[in-house]
């Protein structure tokens, strides 16, 4: 890849972009080294466009939304990447109860618009950091919902620049799976079937659990969210306390004091210190329990320190 040239022919068609942009403003953590070049898209046509630039100049191309389930490399990313705006952040009322969503869009604005329309069913993603797109990928969920309640069908653009969808049934969603993490596929908006309710009701469900996440998680501090995945029969984070490792701390990197499923970054941490805490936890709690704990925080980004334990 010719970053020079790549730039040129980005400004040929029309994209603003940033080059060696840090991607720590760009991950709910705070950590990670530079991308090459950082765009955003307003809508599925451009994201074909800028797929196909990509590709001509053997470029990488690599999708975020909010950034939060990510540890980026200090050494950066190497390629394009490319954050979702405009039309991919719409939401529409459709008949039937249900709401389009672009992938682009929060889960707080989500959860807003469906309290607005009077139509319950996300509740518990309320507070849940990062995008729609995100949230699908990951099946993401919390005090006994999860998207696979919600979602009714997903639209999305292939690396080759088709556009297409996936019913839920073809979605394949499980703890924390979906069929996106084996195609490829970006995805660009969902549909979500919801039921009538009081925006009152929803109100106040929506800050009564927003009020459980402030007192058990450490919201104070950047994260990513919990890091490893729930090992069948337990919970990490009572796991990782167990074994004595709760406030752990390796550089700037910290087990939470408040939850143990969580690593924070206290103040200058960086990716290096994270992977090693990761691989102080897997270890210890291998040793003393035989549980072999799964990460669940996704790692990206160049050279050997992602594919460590990637």
């Amino acid at each position: 890849m010719n970053k020079r040239r790549l730039a040129l022919r980005l400004s040929e068609y029309g994209f603003d972009y940033k080059l060696d942009e840090s991607m720590a403003g760009h991950t709910t953590f705070q950590i990670g080294g530079n991308a090459d070049v950082f765009v955003e898209v307003a809508n599925e046509a451009r994201l074909a466009v800028l797929a196909e630039l990509c590709r001509e100049e053997h470029a990488p191309l690599f999708l975020i939304g909010r950034g939060s389930n990510l540890l980026v490399s200090d050494a950066g990313i190497e390629g394009v990447v490319t954050r979702m705006s405009g039309a991919l952040c719409r939401l529409e009322r459709l008949p039937g109860d249900r709401i389009y969503c672009g992938a682009g869009a929060s889960l707080t604005a989500l959860c807003n618009f469906a309290k607005q329309q009077a139509l319950s069913g996300l509740e518990f993603a309320f507070g849940i950091p990062g995008t729609v797109g995100g949230a699908i990928y990951m099946n993401a969920g919390a005090y006994g919902g999860e998207m696979a309640d919600v979602i009714r069908l997903s639209r999305h653009l292939a690396p080759s620049g088709e556009t297409g969808s996936y019913s839920k049934e073809e979605l394949m969603l499980g703890y924390r799976q979906s069929r996106y993490q084996q195609t490829g596929e970006w995805i660009t908006g969902a549909v979500f079937q919801l039921k009538p309710g009081d925006p009152a009701e929803i109100e106040v469900k929506m800050r009564q659990l927003m009020e459980r996440r402030k007192e058990k998680q450490p919201l104070e501090y950047p994260s990513a969210g919990s890091v490893f995945r729930r090992p069948t029969g337990y919970y990490a984070g009572t796991l990782i306390e167990s074994c004595g490792l709760k406030g752990a701390q390796i550089g700037g990197a910290q087990v939470s004091e408040k939850h143990a499923g969580f690593i924070i970054n206290r103040g200058g941490a960086t990716c290096a210190d994270v992977l090693a805490l990761i691989e102080k936890i897997q270890k210890t709690v291998f040793e003393k329990t035989g549980v072999k704990l799964e990460k669940e925080v996704a790692i990206v980004g160049r050279s050997a320190q992602a594919d460590a334990l990637g």
